[in-house]
């Protein structure tokens, strides 16, 4: 098993995630549950019940701790914190601190992430996950029968199994753009080298994170998407916060875009395009796809136990995550349309008590948070107002503008905003958006209250350390408890009030 560029921290990843001389154990009789799939939902699905007394057998192909640890969160948000450094550097004139000669290390840039990557790696590794019980099997697992999964020449006698092969970048069909080649986010974090010029093909929230990261680290970036406006499934507001960002820092956006082929030459990778009503051509260096996930459903003999699948949704599975087998489930981006590592983390949770304790969780009881990791930040829960007024559901929505609230104006981070709505007529909270620097870390406490059904009104009681940029939260539960300050009850407060003068 290699991983680009193969150095010390590469080394010492692969050997926590796919030990070179790992030998599979001899199989037990029977387990209680047989995973396939050690990324965030198989790994969390085998330690929750081991760690409850099942038997576990857990089983995977490649590397231990799937996108997330390898391709996804951990790598990005390593390099995207190095790009915010650079960000701050040449806005620090505007905060009278002139830091002149800052040079960006791309090379030492990824070096880090390696390194910091393969630390966390121990985590997820095959040998703790032995040591918490857990046979690890390492190699193709498939169905062969309907309680059995054959790994090379072992097989694996379960009562329930759980696929969690996760998901993969997602490939366009753009002529030429496979001859040309390009990156995905399973490539691009092997890079040394920063490429002078990069095409991103996707708006949504790999391709806006990547895009301002490499801009901020000194690529020309030019950003394709097929919609008006980037991440067009976001609130529009908050997006349109984001592309002015994006248009400030120099990215160049091409919306409504539609690619008709890629070229190479001597002088890189040419995109030709339709855009606007007019036809161009883009030359760059590298091209980095984040156009969607297809979830991974190949080769595991689904077929043969008679687990309903198709190639765009993933395996089908019913809300407490069973599939068409009514021993097998299936939990994470294999099946899930929240392809987001804590939504995976949640529906394991949901699938050891369904399948092991004959639970009734289900999927659609979570309240499943997000955030996309620009800077700013937009992070979201529960309801979009359009997501109510399709429902037919009655709202009214409380925004703060950070320029409102003090300690986002000291921090020169004003442009965003805490947005709630609520059901009309009451202070129950249906959904809520946050644009802001660290908008995922603020959007915790709108999520509480949610899951908890704690009313906006509530929390304006909650006494929040001043300043900090979350008083914006506290701000908009005031706006809503002046809404109940009718002009019949603020006669009566004022009948009271001079009598008892």
């Amino acid at each position: 098993m290699e991983v680009w560029p193969e150095d010390e921290h590469d080394r010492a990843l692969v050997a926590n995630v796919h030990p070179p001389g790992w030998v599979n154990p001899t199989p037990a009789g029977r387990y209680n549950l047989v995973v396939i799939g050690a990324g965030t939902a198989g790994l969390v699905t085998a330690a929750g019940a081991a760690g409850l007394g099942a038997k576990v057998a857990l089983v995977e192909r490649h590397l231990l701790g799937g996108d997330c640890l390898n391709v996804g969160c951990v790598p990005s948000k390593c390099v995207i914190r190095s790009s915010r450094v650079v960000a701050e550097l040449r806005d620090a004139a505007r905060f009278g601190v002139h830091a002149s000669g800052a040079e960006i290390d791309f090379a030492a840039v990824m070096e880090r992430m390696r390194r910091l990557r393969a630390h966390l790696s121990a985590h997820d590794s095959a040998a703790r996950f032995r040591d918490l019980g857990v046979d690890v099997f390492l190699g193709d697992g498939r169905f062969t029968a309907p309680d059995r999964v054959a790994v090379g020449d072992a097989r694996l006698r379960f009562r329930r199994a759980v696929i969690a092969t996760g998901a993969r970048a997602a490939h366009p069909s753009i002529p030429g753009l496979a001859a040309a080649g390009f990156l995905t986010n399973e490539t691009v974090f092997s890079l040394t080298e920063r490429p002078r010029s990069l095409a991103v093909i996707g708006a949504g929230p790999i391709g806006c994170e990547l895009a301002q990261a490499f801009r901020r680290l000194g690529s020309e970036v030019v950003l394709f998407h097929d919609s008006p406006h980037i991440l067009n499934r976001e609130d529009a507001d908050a997006a349109e916060i984001l592309q002015r960002t994006f248009v400030r820092e120099g990215i160049r956006l091409v919306l409504e875009a539609r690619l008709t082929r890629v070229m190479t030459g001597a002088g890189g990778k040419t995109i030709a395009f339709e855009a606007g009503g007019a036809r161009g051509e883009v030359c760059v260096d590298e091209i980095l796809v984040g156009a969607g996930r297809a979830p991974n459903v190949d080769g595991l003999g689904l077929e043969a136990v008679g687990v309903a699948y198709d190639r765009e949704r993933g395996v089908h599975v019913d809300d407490r995550l069973r599939t068409t087998h009514a021993r097998i489930y299936a939990a994470g981006d294999v099946c899930m349309s929240t392809k987001f590592t804590h939504a995976a983390d949640a529906a394991a949770r949901v699938v050891i008590q369904n399948a092991l304790f004959l639970g009734r969780k289900t999927l659609s009881a979570l309240t499943i948070p997000w955030c996309t990791y620009t800077d700013p930040e937009i992070a979201h829960v529960g309801l979009y107002d359009r997501d109510a007024a399709a429902r037919g559901i009655a709202v009214t929505t409380f925004t703060i503008p950070l320029r409102d609230v003090d300690r986002a104006l000291a921090d020169g981070e004003d442009e965003g905003f805490v947005k709630v709505h609520v059901r009309a007529g009451g202070d129950a909270i249906l959904g809520a958006t946050i644009v802001a620097r660290h908008a995922g870390e603020m959007l915790n406490e709108l999520t509480l209250a949610m899951v908890r059904k704690i009313g906006l009104g509530a929390l304006a009681n909650v006494i929040h350390p001043y300043p900090t940029q979350a008083e914006a939260i506290r701000k908009a539960g005031d706006a809503y408890n002046r809404t109940r300050l009718t002009p019949v009850v603020k006669r009566l407060f004022g009948a009271w009030l001079r009598f008892t003068r």
